[in-house]
């Protein structure tokens, strides 16, 4: 195997495990539920604010590394191709 597929393999392997743990991360942490008798005050919106934003840049992250692992394991694949031909 020459080492462009290597380095390729390696690169598509690894972006997708960061992928899968970005996205792990971002599940992981849940919303205080709130009864409909409470009162929001300032700090629970700013709770509630904080963690939808840190949940969407989480999942934004993730979704690049996964774009990473499907282009570097396409380009592997198709390099594979000519190769071969």
């Amino acid at each position: 195997m020459p080492p462009l597929g290597l380095l390729l393999d390696v690169a598509g392997i690894a972006t997708a495990l960061l992928a899968a743990w970005l996205w792990y991360m971002a599940g992981r942490r849940r919303l205080r539920r709130i009864s409909r008798f409470e009162e929001l005050d300032a700090a629970d919106i700013n709770r509630i604010v904080t963690a939808i934003n840190r949940s969407n840049l989480l999942n934004g992250r993730a979704a690049l590394a996964a774009a990473a692992s499907a282009l570097s394991l396409a380009v592997r694949f198709g390099a594979d191709l000519l190769a071969r031909f």
